[in-house]
């Protein structure tokens, strides 16, 4: 699967992202992600598609904070370069959801034995075998972070588990939708329009939320405000809401998180 991921002159980026896209094993762990999460379970996407859609959106707000002086653990702690915080964030975005072969229930526990290999064969002759098993260990604490519940450490991490909240617009909602799995979690996810990610003037990045009416305010709520607060980058973080439509007579057109 081409993963359309923009590498900024990242070369070791590059190869690692030319090596999962070609690596039948990965694939094969996208693909059974999804039979279970979608077939056989009645959610939404969680193979190709929404880690590509994660790892694009968590590089974008990684390149965002180190533009804003702020500095990747990798960086902090054992002297890596910024390239080095793309690799683990794009990895742990592409390899976070892989535990959904086994169940979606621990599906973070899961996934950590499943990505080791993957990452040795990914990081491969790239790095030697310190800096591989440090890439190693921030990578799958970037996976086991997204887990509700679970703080994480990294800002590498942190932006990980938000980026994955982020996959909200109205077409990923369709899936259970249409499959007739009908609940306040797939409408509200089907009023979500469309989600930006920018800079912002007064925090880090702002992220704007459209959404066509109230019902997206569930999402948002019972998702992101949560994701946000365990990720210790909230006070970096605005989030503005808008609706569109008849509601805009009911409800504040616009919404600050």
């Amino acid at each position: 699967m081409k993963l359309s991921i923009p590498v900024k002159g990242n070369k070791k980026l590059e190869e690692i992202i030319a090596r999962a896209e070609n690596d039948i094993e990965l694939g094969a762990l996208w693909k059974a992600s999804n039979v279970m999460a979608i077939d056989r379970m009645g959610f939404n996407d969680h193979g190709p598609t929404h880690v590509k859609i994660v790892a694009n959106i968590a590089l974008k707000m990684l390149r965002i904070f180190i533009e804003k002086k702020r500095v990747p653990n990798a960086v902090k702690n054992y002297g890596m370069t910024k390239e080095d915080a793309e690799v683990i964030v794009v990895l742990g975005s592409l390899l976070h959801d892989i535990g959904h072969v086994v169940h979606r229930m621990d599906h973070e526990n899961f996934a950590i034995p499943l990505a080791v290999p993957v990452i040795d064969r990914l990081l491969h002759n790239i790095y030697d075998a310190s800096s591989l098993t440090l890439l190693q260990g921030e990578i799958l604490h970037a996976i086991i972070s997204h887990k509700s519940g679970i703080i994480p450490q990294t800002l590498e991490a942190g932006i990980v588990k938000v980026a994955d909240a982020l996959d909200m617009e109205q077409g990923r909602a369709r899936i259970p939708f249409k499959s007739g799995s009908v609940n306040i979690h797939s409408v509200s996810a089907m009023a979500i329009e469309k989600v930006e990610i920018r800079t912002s003037a007064d925090k880090v990045l702002e992220i704007e939320i459209r959404m066509s009416n109230s019902a997206g305010i569930y999402q948002i709520d019972d998702l992101l405000r949560e994701r946000l607060s365990e990720s210790r980058l909230d006070k970096d973080i605005k989030v503005l809401v808008q609706v569109s439509g008849e509601e805009k007579k009911i409800i504040e057109s616009k919404i600050e998180i």
